[in-house]
C-alpha cells in the first residue's frame, strides 16, 4: 500500500481555546489531529511531516517557496501516492495557488484546513482531513493541479477563494463552481479545471505591492511603492479594469521605470479587459503598458507576480505569462 504524506503547517485545525486567554491558539499535535480521523488506516498508510504550527496570517511567501520544495521532494518518492497539506484558512488560497504554479506533478496535492477549532462543537478539521485523504487516494485526482478540499467540496487552487469569515463552505470557486465533491469516501468530478501554467523557480520577489482602487484614489500609494523599491505592483481596479484618473500618472511612472503593473478587478467574478477608452479606462491603461491579470483576485495576482519576477523582470516576458490565451481566438 502506498502512502499519503500529510504536511502539517498549522492553522485553526491545530488550535484549541486557551482558558486563560479565552481565545484559540496552537495546541494540538499532528498526531492528536490524525487520531481524530477514524478508519483512515483502511484506505492508506500515512506519513506525517511537521512543517510548523503557524496561524494563517503568519505564513510568508518565502515559507510558501520552502513548502513547495518539501512537497516536491515527497512527490518524487515512488512510495508516496500524493500529499495533503493542512493550513490556516486566512491565507490558504494564496499558498495553494503558489503551490499550483510552482509544482509540476501528476500526483495529487490537496490543501485543507478547518473553520472551527478543536474546542468548538462541530470541529470540522478531521472531516476535512479525511475528505482530503480520500481525494489524494482517488486515481481521478491525478493531473488536476493543486486542489483545495473543504466541506466535502473539491476546488481548484487556481479558482477558489475564501468568501465568508465563518461558514464551513467558505471556500468557493466564484466563476465556475467546484470541480467535484467527496461523497461516501468517493470523489466525484463534474468538470475539468482550466489549463494552468507552471513556473519553475528557486527564488521569488518579495517586494510586490497590492493596491485596491476606490473612488477618488490618486497616485500617492503607487508613488510610495516606487520610492520604496518595490519591483512589481498589482492593482485591484474597478469593474472591467479601470481606475480613477488621478491614478494614471503613478501607473505611467511605474511602467516608465520598468516596474510591471498588473491590473485585476476588485469584483469577485469576471475578468478584466481593455474595454473602456476614457481617462483611466482599461484601453488607455493597456496602451500605456499595464498587464491584464484575467480573472485572478488581487492576492493571487500578487503571488503569481512574485513567482514570475523570480524568473524574469522584463515587462514583456511578464506580460506573456499573465496574458497567455487572454485574447485567444477560437
Amino acid at each position: 500500500m502506498k502512502k499519503v504524506a500529510i504536511i502539517f503547517t498549522g492553522g485553526t485545525i491545530s488550535m484549541m481555546v486557551d482558558e486563560r486567554l479565552k481565545a484559540a491558539i496552537p495546541a494540538l499535535s499532528d498526531e492528536e489531529i490524525i487520531s481524530k480521523v477514524s478508519g483512515i488506516e483502511k484506505m492508506t498508510d500515512v506519513e506525517v511531516i511537521h512543517f510548523g504550527s503557524y496561524p494563517g496570517p503568519h505564513m510568508l511567501p518565502s515559507m510558501m517557496l520552502e513548502l513547495s520544495k518539501v512537497t516536491e521532494g515527497l512527490l518524487d518518492r515512488d512510495d508516496i501516492e500524493g500529499v495533503v497539506i493542512t493550513h490556516g484558512t486566512d491565507t490558504l488560497e494564496e499558498t495553494a495557488y503558489f503551490l499550483d504554479l510552482a509544482i509540476n506533478s501528476e500526483k495529487p496535492v490537496v490543501v485543507t484546513g478547518s473553520m472551527r477549532n478543536g474546542s468548538e462543537l462541530g470541529y470540522d478539521g478531521p472531516a476535512n482531513l479525511s475528505a482530503s485523504i480520500c481525494t489524494v487516494c482517488s486515481k481521478a485526482s491525478k493531473n488536476k493541479g493543486v486542489l483545495v478540499v473543504m466541506n466535502n467540496q473539491v476546488n481548484s487552487a487556481a479558482e477558489v477563494t475564501k468568501t465568508h469569515t465563518l461558514s464551513l463552505d467558505t471556500f468557493q470557486s466564484m466563476d465556475f463552481g467546484p470541480l467535484g465533491i467527496v461523497d461516501s469516501d468517493q470523489v466525484i468530478y463534474y468538470r475539468d479545471r482550466k489549463d494552468g501554467i507552471k513556473i519553475t523557480t528557486n527564488k521569488i520577489e518579495n517586494k510586490v505591492g497590492l493596491i485596491k482602487a476606490v473612488a477618488g484614489l490618486d497616485s500617492e500609494f503607487i508613488n510610495y511603492l516606487i520610492d520604496n523599491g518595490y519591483k512589481g505592483i498589482v492593482i485591484e481596479a474597478l469593474g472591467r479594469g479601470n481606475v480613477p484618473p488621478a491614478m494614471v500618472e503613478g501607473i505611467y511612472r511605474a511602467i516608465g521605470l520598468g516596474i510591471p503593473v498588473v491590473i485585476v478587478s476588485r469584483c469577485v467574478k469576471g475578468r478584466v479587459l481593455d474595454s473602456y477608452g476614457y481617462k483611466g479606462g482599461g484601453k488607455e491603461l493597456r496602451d500605456m503598458g499595464v498587464i491584464l491579470g484575467d480573472n485572478l483576485s488581487g492576492q493571487k495576482a500578487r503571488v503569481k507576480l512574485m513567482i514570475v519576477l523570480g524568473v524574469t523582470n522584463k515587462i514583456e516576458e511578464v506580460r506573456e505569462i499573465f496574458e497567455k490565451d487572454l485574447y485567444k481566438k477560437i
